[in-house]
């Protein structure tokens, strides 16, 4: 078994925890391939290489831009320009995405993956285009990452089980509410005019994993809908059979039946009469279907 098979093999066996840091490190990866492949073929410039490939998959502020690059509201989430980028957020998703797991399961860990970078996008877009702040950087700026996605889920966790505890090296137990807390504050809070954006959708992401936990305690999912969309979706991608729509009749009782029945013997005998006074070939369409299917019941 070759290499590509064996990664091939481990991507379909894992979990969906595992299959979401595949696709992160497999975009990075594919995505540095590329900017290769694109100098060595003078088709860009080294320098500027990321920038340009990330034009296509970054998620723009300026409205225009998004207007023609929709899809980036999605693939931004799963790019990272930057090893340092890529790492740290797939092991804080390792990290955190194994506790989320226990507490709400797997498939509401895509949900949330989603939805917070969604959240985390709306709210950079938002920012950028309302505050005067932002009116000159603008047009040029562009947002990449897993973070705000990751980060709904670190708060999400720590929301629902404050008081379950990380073991970290060198430091011991402790519980995900402070590692929560640190996170938000280092990554987010801390000198805000440095990446402002990415910090803008981290706030994003950490407000959708905040209510979303707060209203699962009171028995409220505000991911129903968007789960219910993502498995219709997954049908329509899906190849293969159709599902088949089974219907169940209502059993009838005994003058239901037999009042049925003297129904459908009447309209043979009228159709045998006519056949009796005019011949077969008198019978329309509708009447020859009626005595077929008879026939083939009392066979």
């Amino acid at each position: 078994m070759s290499i590509f098979d064996e990664i091939k093999s481990s991507y379909k066996k894992g979990t969906v925890l595992n299959k979401l840091i595949y696709i992160n490190v497999g975009v990075f990866l594919m995505l540095h391939l590329a900017v290769i492949f694109l100098v060595l073929a003078n088709q860009i410039n080294r320098d500027d290489s990321i920038t340009k490939i990330l034009y296509y998959l970054a998620v723009p502020s300026d409205l225009n831009s998004l207007a023609h690059r929709p899809w980036t509201v999605i693939t931004y989430m799963f790019t990272h320009g930057y090893l340092y980028h890529v790492l740290f957020n797939v092991l804080i998703l390792f990290w955190f995405g194994q506790f989320f797991i226990q507490e709400f399961g797997s498939k509401k860990l895509v949900g949330i993956y989603l939805l917070g970078g969604i959240a985390g996008a709306f709210l950079y877009v938002f920012f950028y285009n309302i505050f005067p702040f932002f009116e000159e950087i603008r047009e040029g700026s562009i947002a990449t990452g897993a973070s705000a996605s990751v980060m709904a889920i670190v708060i999400a966790t720590a929301t629902l089980v404050p008081q379950r505890k990380m073991n970290l090296m060198f430091i011991g137990p402790v519980k995900l509410v402070y590692i929560a807390l640190f996170l938000f504050v280092t990554s987010t809070i801390l000198d805000f005019t440095d990446n402002t954006g990415g910090k803008i959708a981290h706030m994003g992401g950490a407000l959708t994993g905040f209510l979303f936990a707060r209203y699962y305690r009171r028995g409220k999912d505000i991911t129903q809908g968007f789960d219910r969309f993502m498995d219709q979706l997954a049908t329509w991608l899906k190849p293969g059979k159709r599902k088949m729509k089974v219907t169940h009749k209502r059993p009838v009782n005994d003058f239901e039946y037999n009042k049925t029945k003297a129904t459908e013997q009447k309209e043979i005998d009228s159709i045998l009469d006519k056949i009796s006074k005019a011949g077969y070939d008198s019978l329309n369409s509708k009447e020859k279907e009626t005595l077929f299917n008879m026939k083939d019941r009392k066979n």
